[in-house]
């Protein structure tokens, strides 16, 4: 028999809650969502920008959820006899105090993750690699804010071995709170690229705000660096502030984590690596570059946690692009295929870069073309116009056939294509969409890329409505 998540008086304590009704025999999970909550788990009434959790305790309950914990404020406004609630001050504050509990009854090895670009992929790749260990928990998603972090700390088995949480952030002093509620033994930064700069002056604020995660860092832990990164000597500094012992990962020649060889093929990436001297060799089961540079951070967490590295490597065999970020859909379109790239999930400079080359080295059929559907990379503040003008000679440089853009920003983009590459330009998505739909043929490989508020997945969706999946393997070759 599976042992419950929390036992009940252990999650009173740790909530500091008032009980009103019946205890539950033991909370098996922890939800914020009516829709998806489960029969056991405790519902936890957040309030966020668009929802009041408060006005769905009701379904929760009735869905199964085992109790709701609501704000004292808030139960004049709540059925009693819906269910067993637990009152609070905040039900945030409630969650976080649950995730505070969870890390202090823990003995796992607990490895934190941020980065400008590539948190959820390599978290991905971090929770195979030590899968194949033992017992590893990671944060769902990109569940990796103020209370993401919280949720995914708090649905952490006691008996995890290994816990992988990702950490983001918009503004400074996002970090530091979730960083010393994590306490990493490993805190890991992927790189620091400009993004989010409408609320920093420039990257080395980005860094800084970065270098956060340093603070929560447990004594005599780890920090996990990009060599390649312009502001690591930054980031140096501030994990020596600490007292953090430090490891490099890239293709500088004194990385730990050193990169000897990589083979990008289509639906892989191939590499040979020293990892703390060690040599290894394995397949990531996605292609791109961005990938087998945080393949080495990985490694090299893998084997500052403890696990055995020929095991963790083999096991990164399966990883999978998560949707949004490099998903490869390959579409059945008349007799011929459509090679499909969903970026969708999200957009800066960097990230940008990396897609653009993603496609570059992705294959296409006899005839095919390789298409860059594109939409505006937010919150860049005064330097946006130039970072999104910017992408041209990567475009061109990646022989990049036809390119789609949508937004008011990507004009800066249109202005600067060299004229065989403008496929067309439209002001949102809604508009581009039409457009997309009549230009792709089979044989095509079409990426699609843009911040979240610019809606690029409206372009996802239409592509695989219009066309039948069909299996991955059978893509262009």
């Amino acid at each position: 028999m599976t042992a419950p998540l929390w036992h009940p008086q252990e999650f009173l304590t740790a909530i500091d809650g008032r009980l009103i009704g019946r205890a539950p025999d033991a909370v098996t999970g922890i939800s914020i969502d009516s829709r998806t909550v489960q029969k056991g788990e405790a519902f936890f009434a957040i309030t966020g920008d668009r929802f009041d959790g408060h006005n769905f305790v009701a379904a929760a309950l009735k869905a199964g959820a085992s109790v709701a914990i609501v704000a004292e404020d808030r139960l004049q406004s709540i059925d009693p006899g819906t269910g067993s609630l637990i009152a609070v001050d905040d039900p945030l504050v409630a969650l976080t105090g649950l995730a505070a509990a969870a890390r202090a009854r823990s003995r796992a090895k607990i490895i934190a993750i941020t980065g400008s670009v590539g948190k959820t992929g390599t978290k991905e790749m971090l929770r195979l690699a030590l899968s194949a260990n033992g017992a590893t928990h990671a944060s769902r998603a990109s569940f990796n804010n103020h209370w993401g972090v919280p949720l995914s700390l708090a649905r952490m088995p006691r008996d995890t071995r290994f816990g992988i949480f990702e950490v983001g952030m918009n503004h400074a002093g996002e970090i530091t709170p979730l960083a010393r509620l994590v306490r990493p033994h490993i805190a890991i930064v992927t790189t620091v690229a400009a993004a989010h700069l409408e609320a920093f002056r420039d990257i080395s604020e980005i860094a800084e705000a970065k270098a956060e995660i340093f603070l929560g860092l447990e004594p005599g832990g780890t920090a996990i660096l990009n060599r390649d990164n312009g502001q690591t000597d930054l980031l140096v500094d501030r994990a020596r502030a600490v007292g953090a012992r430090l490891v490099f990962f890239g293709r500088d020649a004194r990385a730990d984590a050193r990169l000897e060889k990589s083979i990008i093929r289509d639906d892989c990436s191939c590499i040979t690596a020293s990892i703390a001297g060690h040599e290894v060799a394995c397949k990531i089961g996605a292609p791109g570059e961005h990938l087998v540079d945080n393949g080495l951070a990985v490694l090299a967490a893998a084997a500052e946690a403890g696990a055995d590295l020929a095991i963790a490597a083999l096991a990164l065999a399966e990883f999978e692009a998560p949707k949004g970020r490099g998903e490869r859909i390959t579409l059945k379109a008349g007799d011929g295929r459509i090679m499909l790239i969903d970026e969708s999930y999200n957009a800066n400079p960097a990230s940008m870069r990396a897609a653009i080359a993603l496609l570059r080295d992705s294959a296409v059929e006899k005839g095919g073309r390789r298409i860059a559907v594109l939409g505006d990379m937010l919150e860049l503040g005064d330097d946006s116009a130039a970072l999104h003008s910017g992408l041209a000679e990567a475009l061109d440089a990646a022989a990049i056939d036809r390119v789609f853009l949508a937004g008011e920003m990507m004009k800066a983009l249109w202005e600067a294509l060299p004229p065989a590459l403008r496929g067309a330009y439209e002001n949102d998505s809604e508009a581009l969409k039409p457009i997309v739909l009549g230009e792709v043929r089979p044989g095509d490989a079409v990426m699609i890329k843009g911040s979240l508020g610019s809606r690029m997945g409206l372009l996802v969706d239409a592509l695989t409505t219009r066309y039948a999946t069909a299996p991955a393997s059978a893509g262009p070759a």
